[in-house]
């Protein structure tokens, strides 16, 4: 017996040793976390910590502190937590113990990538807890009192509007019902262009804050709309007549138009090439309308009505001297721009240059002569019919 007695004290010895290993063992192998809740009925010490349903912990103290709950609890350490997890105290029935559980789970998508670190808390902004059954009763005690003879229905005024809500829908069931299912299809419509939706509100707002913004601007443009009116309301008749001959009008041009589709269709071809040759003549109208006005006014003040001569003074000096030495050439290339040496118009102008250049007649004044009608010559006033003569 004694023998027995010196072999059973060592091995409580090492028992109780392998269990103070195992103790600690286990300490380091669980985290911590601290949740207050604003209450914590049927919660014990030794209710399950769970994640989507699975235990992975368990509540070790349950402690009230002021007007919360502090509740305490461990999982295992290889289970992640995301750092923005809640704790939500679950009723699985009506009667019996409840469970705390973290959610949402880790790697859930919108989750925190981070985990919860050992020791956190979450303070009541992070924690729920169900609805009790004696607040749902006191929330039904409170509806029927509002509704009862003592509230809304004092004066039988919830009976005539049940009453008549009766006779309105009697005999609208399918009809309620299609409205409710429409409404159902335009909510769902709604949620799935929510961001379009959201945009145009947006946009609306802008619109209007920028009426705001230019209050008194449409305001005058409102009262300028309202004047406009005004005379349009006391003019109708006028209107009222111009519009029915801008329809008569317009029924004869498109008349018009179908008869003479095809000379139109011409014409407006012709238009074309017409606005063509002038785009691309542009540089030369321009010019021609800026020197036109100065060349006509020279004009009308070289004309010497009493002697019926054009009283001008030609700056020979400028003349290039291929013409003054050979002036045929020259009127041979107005004529002819391609070959000025060709016969035909050529030749004529030819002999007739020699002849002039022979003669010495001052009626060419680029040949260097003066200007104006010999004094043994008559004249004509008129420049040929061109002006009334002077007598």
């Amino acid at each position: 017996m004694e023998a027995l007695k010196k072999a059973v004290g060592p091995l409580v010895v090492v028992a109780l040793v392998l269990a103070g290993a195992l103790v600690m063992l286990d300490g380091d192998d669980r985290k911590t976390v601290t949740a207050l809740f604003p209450r914590a009925i049927s919660v014990y010490e030794g209710s399950d910590v769970r994640v989507l349903g699975v235990p992975v912990g368990t509540v070790d103290t349950v402690t009230p502190e002021g007007t919360a709950v502090r509740v305490e609890m461990s999982y295992e350490s290889s289970t992640d937590i995301p750092a923005d997890a809640t704790a939500v105290i679950v009723a699985p029935s009506i009667v019996g113990d409840r469970f705390v559980q973290l959610t949402p789970p880790y790697g859930r998508e919108g989750a925190s990538t981070d985990t919860l670190p050992d020791g956190a808390e979450l303070g009541l902004d992070r924690t729920s807890v169900p609805i009790e059954l004696d607040q749902i009763y006191s929330s039904l005690n409170d509806l029927s009192v509002a509704l009862g003879p003592d509230g809304a229905n004092a004066d039988g005024a919830l009976t005539d509007l049940l009453e008549s809500t009766a006779d309105n829908f009697a005999g609208q069931g399918e009809s309620f019902n299609q409205t409710i299912r429409d409404f159902s299809t335009l909510t769902t419509t709604l949620d799935d262009n929510k961001e379009e939706l959201f945009g145009a509100t947006a946009e609306l707002g802008q619109f209007v804050e920028t009426l705001a913004d230019n209050d008194q601007t449409v305001r005058d443009f409102n009262q300028s709309l309202a004047q406009v009116s005004s005379v349009l309301s006391g003019e109708r008749e006028e209107l009222r007549a111009a519009l029915s001959n801008l329809a008569t009008a317009l029924t004869e041009v498109g008349r018009f138009v179908r008869d003479n589709r095809d000379i139109l269709t011409e014409d407006i071809a012709g238009l074309n090439d017409v606005a063509k040759i002038l785009s691309d003549r542009r540089a030369a109208l321009d010019e021609v309308l800026e020197v036109a006005p100065v060349a006509l006014n020279n004009l009308a003040l070289t004309y010497n009505p009493e002697a019926g001569t054009l009283d001008t003074n030609a700056n020979l000096g400028m003349l290039p001297e291929q013409i003054l030495d050979d002036p045929s050439r020259f009127l041979c290339g107005l004529v002819e721009p391609n070959d000025p040496t060709d016969g035909g118009a050529c030749d004529a102008i030819q002999l007739l240059v020699d002849d002039i250049l022979q003669q010495g007649n001052n009626r060419a004044p680029f040949l260097g002569a003066g200007t104006g009608t010999s004094y043994g010559e008559r004249f004509d006033p008129s420049l040929g019919g061109l002006v009334e003569g002077t007598r």
